[in-house]
C-alpha cells in the first residue's frame, strides 16, 4: 500500500474552498482544520478497514457468504468469529435509547427524507470525483443501475431505521455488516487491479471516503431536511447522528472521524470537501443518471416530464446554482423546494408539535414509503419484519 499523499488531497483548493463555503458559515468558529488534522485526512486516503480487509484476505469469496450468513456460531472458521467479535463489541458510548429516537425521527421525516437522500445526499455527493472510481471500475454507471442503487439504499435506510434494526439480530445490523464486507471485497479486487491509480487516488475505498459519505447520510441529511422547512429539533437532531455514528462504526469507520455532534459533522464535511477534488465526467454522467431515473418509474411522457422538473427543481432548491453547474445540470426555479416548505409548515412544523403528533407522521411516513416501493414494483420488501432477513447483495453506493 502506498505512503505517498494521493494527488486528488486538495487537488483544487480554490473550487474545494467554494464548494465548502456553505459548510464553513454554519461550522461555527475554528472550523479550519488544524496541521494534525490535515495529516489524518492525507493518511486516511491510505487507510482502509482493516478488520474487514482481513477476514476478506483469510477466505474464498464463496464460502464468505456462507459464513456471513451463519452468523459467529461455534463451529464458524476463526475469521469469522474474530470478525464477529469485533463488530459485536459495541463501544461503550452508544445509547440505546438514543438509537431507537434516532430512527424514529427517521422515519417521521417522511418522504421529505426520502426527497433529501436522493437529490441531496446522493447527487450532493456526486459533485466530487472523490469516491466514483470504484462505481465506475465496478460497472455501476450502466443500464438501470441508478435505479437499483437508489432502491438497494432505501431498503438498507430502512432497515437500519426499523424499530431494533441495529440490535445483533436486526436486520439492519445484517445488512451494514454485509455491506462493510462487500466494500472489503471490492477494495480487495481494486487493490490488486494492476491499473489502478494509487498515487491519484489512494487506497479504493478509503477511511477518507468511508468517513465523508457517513457525513453524507447524517449531517448535510439534516441540514437539508431543514430547507425542506422540517422540523428537526435539538433532541432529535442528537439522536439522528448518534444513530449514524453508530451505523458508521459497524460499517468500519476511524472512531477519529465518527461526528456524534451536528457541529462536529459540519466541521468534518467542510474538511472532506474542501480537500476534495472537483467534478470529473463520472459526476456528470452519475448526476444525469439520477435524474433521469424518474423515466423508468413514471408512466406516460407527462408525468416523466412533471417528475424530472421536480427533481431539477428540488436539486436546485438543496444544492444551490453553483452545484448544478458543476453537475451539469440545468438550474430550475425551486417551486417544489418552496412547495415541501409550505407544506411543512403545517405538517411538520403544526402537526409534529401536536400532542400525538409524532405518532401521525410515523403513519404518514410508512404511507409514503409503501407507496413509493409500490411504484418501484417492490411492495414486497416492506413486508417482511426488520429482524428477518429480506434482501441480499445490498450494496450502499460510494
Amino acid at each position: 500500500m502506498t505512503t505517498i499523499v494521493p494527488s486528488r488531497f486538495g487537488a483544487d483548493l480554490h473550487w474545494g474552498e467554494r464548494a465548502a463555503r456553505p459548510l464553513r458559515l454554519v461550522a461555527g468558529s475554528g472550523a479550519e482544520p488544524t496541521d494534525e488534522e490535515l495529516a489524518a485526512l492525507r493518511d486516511g486516503l491510505t487507510r482502509r478497514d482493516e478488520v474487514a480487509a482481513a477476514l476478506v484476505a483469510a477466505m474464498k469469496p464463496r464460502d464468505l457468504h456462507r459464513a456471513l450468513a451463519a452468523g459467529p456460531s461455534a463451529t464458524a472458521p476463526e475469521p469469522v468469529r474474530a470478525f464477529f467479535t469485533a463488530v459485536l463489541d459495541r463501544p461503550s458510548w452508544v445509547d440505546d435509547d438514543l438509537l431507537a429516537r434516532g430512527a424514529e425521527a427517521c422515519r417521521a421525516f417522511g418522504m421529505d427524507a426520502g426527497l433529501v437522500l436522493a437529490y441531496g445526499s446522493l447527487l450532493g455527493g456526486y459533485r466530487t470525483a472523490a469516491a466514483l472510481e470504484p462505481l465506475v471500475r465496478t460497472g455501476r454507471l450502466a443500464g438501470g443501475e441508478t435505479l437499483r442503487r437508489i432502491q438497494e439504499t432505501s431498503i438498507w435506510w430502512r432497515a437500519v431505521t426499523a424499530p431494533g434494526g441495529l440490535a445483533p439480530d436486526g436486520e439492519g445490523f445484517r445488512l451494514c455488516v454485509h455491506v462493510r464486507v462487500m466494500h472489503a471485497l471490492v477494495n480487495a479486487r481494486l487493490e490488486a487491479d494492476p491499473g489502478w491509480p494509487w498515487a491519484e487516488r489512494g487506497v479504493p475505498i478509503n477511511q477518507y471516503d468511508q468517513a465523508s459519505t457517513l457525513g453524507v447520510f447524517s449531517t448535510s441529511f439534516l441540514l437539508h431536511l431543514r430547507l425542506l422547512g422540517v422540523r428537526v429539533s435539538g433532541a432529535d437532531g442528537r439522536a439522528v447522528m448518534h444513530l449514524w455514528s453508530y451505523i458508521g462504526w459497524l460499517m468500519g469507520v476511524d472512531e477519529r472521524w465518527l461526528p456524534h455532534t451536528e457541529r462536529r459533522g459540519r466541521r468534518l464535511l467542510y474538511h472532506f470537501l474542501s480537500h476534495d477534488p472537483p467534478p470529473d465526467a463520472n459526476s456528470v454522467a452519475l448526476a444525469r443518471a439520477l435524474i433521469e431515473m424518474t423515466d423508468e418509474v413514471a408512466i406516460g411522457r407527462g408525468r416523466q416530464r412533471y417528475e424530472r422538473e421536480r427533481a431539477l427543481s428540488v436539486s436546485s432548491w438543496l444544492l444551490g446554482r453553483a452545484a448544478m453547474r458543476d453537475l451539469g445540470l440545468p438550474y430550475r426555479l425551486p417551486w417544489y423546494g418552496l412547495s415541501r416548505v409550505a407544506a411543512n409548515l403545517l405538517i411538520s412544523q403544526g402537526l409534529g408539535r401536536l400532542p400525538g403528533g409524532r405518532r401521525m407522521l410515523l403513519a404518514r411516513g410508512e404511507r409514503q414509503a409503501r407507496a413509493q416501493f409500490a411504484r418501484w414494483g417492490m411492495a414486497d420488501q416492506l413486508s417482511v419484519p426488520a429482524t428477518k432477513s429480506n434482501a441480499s447483495g445490498i450494496s450502499v453506493p460510494q
